[in-house]
């Protein structure tokens, strides 16, 4: 006897098996148009095998299996060791032979390697965004170990420039690959660095190169298993920067005892860890009290890693919003047949174009950092774009949620765990505050960037009513900017940004709804037919 109840019909099949570059138009386009057009072919290579049904499984698996810490061997020695599910490492081994890690740094490195890198990094937070942290971090890391890495450690170089993942624990010139972690938080300070109580002392000699011994504390100390991590501690010169290898040169273990990992709402594949230094070894970085400057040549590039990765995190959910539409039938039409659901998908899809378009332009001034107005731009668009994207990816993936109805927001789904996923880059790296007083800081401060301004946004005058009069509105506001203003003003900025780049590569009528959907403080406009046809076109690949 048969005790079926129903059978299940109307319910659509997991987004898998796609290709995440090739499915994107936006990100195709743009690459070519900043320079990196010779990476099509390896980013369509990348975008098929990330979108497997094997990768998205490997993202799964990694959060659903938490790292644990091993504080003691079975012989009772202390090893404060972290144990990861094998799905961590083979994500690992994918990011690091492509590159992400370092592809910019390269001795070899081609034009538009910062946008083709870009672009790696977008596909890959689309799979699982923990295995991001290691990545970004080491990738802000090796300019800086290039220029003041201590004489004892050049046998690092070729590790941090490989396109291995080495996980044993190994001294480093033993090792194919390197990886790289950030000790800054104290508790009582957060982003106040300068109250940072760790003290360093010297072994013998001060100065650069030099080792010291550090005592304190770090209540975040990211990716306990890198080989070595970049800490801020106080000197008697000031807050200094120091190299903290795992691994001391004999093979010994560093004095740094991990207490305990972070129990964290999302971000979960990724170790995040709180440690005490008992009289660990450091080497100084540059000179004392140049602790915050040196910081400071990594703080960009990983601030805009965040940017990028909220990006990816959006991508994706869009990407099974979309799938689902097209497949689930309510009152017999496609959700996306439905004209109020194809103006809810087609704006979220109008909005990822402007933000694809402003990141990799973006990518693109980072590689030029001789030129005054480049490196202007980028100074001021990495904190804005880094406060804009990684808040409003919260609510956004709360409406790919609702496009999906009661099974987007199970378990079974992935848009829980992109959901728990965004909050952290809105956090790590400065918090939104921090971004916005920093746009204001650059505003003030950086040479050449009201002449950037003026360039950037004359490019695209006459074209668009609402971009003209929210640039006259900024450009009083900007006379005298007030602190208590410095979230509204990194807004309008970074919309006008976008705007500049939808004006100049968009079609004219996406162009313009652009602009009326995100600068006509008169309220959004409802996208038309033709706009909705194109746009959800544009974002499966058409």
């Amino acid at each position: 006897m048969s005790w079926d109840t129903h059978t299940v019909f109307n319910q659509p099949r997991p987004l898998n098996n796609s290709n995440l570059f090739l499915s994107d138009t936006p990100l195709r386009e743009a690459l070519v148009r900043e320079g990196a057009g010779w990476d099509v072919e390896l980013q369509a290579s990348v975008g098929q095998q990330l979108g497997s049904a094997e990768s998205l499984e490997l993202g799964r698996l990694a959060n659903a299996a938490p790292p644990e810490l091993l504080r003691y061997d079975s012989r009772g020695e202390r090893i404060d060791d972290v144990r990861f599910h094998p799905a961590w490492h083979v994500l690992m081994q994918g990011l690091c032979a492509n590159r992400v890690h370092n592809l910019c740094w390269q001795s070899d490195a081609s034009p538009g390697a910062l946008v083709a890198r870009a672009a790696r990094f977008i596909l890959h937070a689309q799979v699982e965004a923990g295995t991001l942290c290691p990545v970004t971090m080491t990738f802000g890391a090796i300019p800086l170990l290039q220029q003041s890495l201590p004489a004892s450690f050049h046998d690092w170089l070729p590790g941090l420039l490989s396109d291995r993942y080495d996980p044993h624990q190994q001294p480093a010139p033993q090792k194919q690959g390197l990886l790289i972690g950030m000790g800054m938080t104290e508790k009582q300070g957060g982003t106040d660095v300068l109250s940072n109580t760790t003290r360093a002392e010297p072994l013998a000699a001060r100065g650069a190169g030099e080792i010291y011994q550090l005592t304190g504390h770090k209540w975040f100390f990211s990716v306990p298993q890198s080989d070595a991590h970049l800490v801020l501690a106080q000197a008697k010169g000031g807050l200094s920067c120091f190299m903290l290898p795992r691994l001391l040169p004999d093979g010994s273990r560093n004095a740094i005892r991990i207490e305990r990992l972070k129990d964290k709402l999302g971000n979960r594949a990724n170790a995040s860890s709180e440690v005490e230094f008992c009289h660990a070894s450091g080497w100084l970085l540059g000179e004392e009290g140049e602790g915050v400057r040196q910081i400071l040549k990594m703080g960009g590039h990983t601030r805009f890693d965040c940017a990028l990765g909220s990006h990816g995190l959006m991508r994706r959910a869009l990407s099974v919003a979309l799938y689902h539409a097209h497949q689930r039938q309510v009152m017999g039409r496609n959700l996306v047949d439905q004209p109020l659901m194809r103006q809810v998908l087609s704006a979220q899809a109008l909005q990822l174009e402007g933000q694809t378009a402003l990141l990799l332009r973006l990518a693109r001034a980072w590689s030029q950092p001789q030129d005054e107005m480049q490196r202007a731009f980028s100074r001021l668009f990495t904190p804005a774009a880094k406060y804009v994207i990684c808040q409003s990816g919260i609510p956004f993936v709360a409406e790919a949620m609702e496009i999906l109805g009661g099974i987007g927001y199970c378990e079974e789904s992935e848009l829980p765990r992109l959901y728990r996923e965004m909050p952290v880059n809105s956090i790590w790296e400065g918090s939104g505050n921090v971004m916005c007083l920093d746009v204001l800081r650059v505003l003030n401060k950086q040479p050449g960037v009201m002449e950037m301004l003026q360039m950037e946004f004359d490019a695209v005058k006459g074209i668009s009513r609402p971009f003209e009069r929210c640039w006259r509105q900024l450009k009083l506001r900007l006379r005298h900017p007030l602190e208590a203003q410095a979230r509204d003003i990194t807004t309008q900025l970074f919309q006008l940004a976008v705007a500049a780049q939808v004006l100049k590569h968009l079609e004219p009528p996406l162009a313009d709804a652009w602009c009326c959907q995100m600068l006509d403080t008169r309220g959004a406009s409802t996208l038309s037919e033709d706009n909705c046809a194109r746009l959800l076109l544009r974002a499966t690949g058409g």
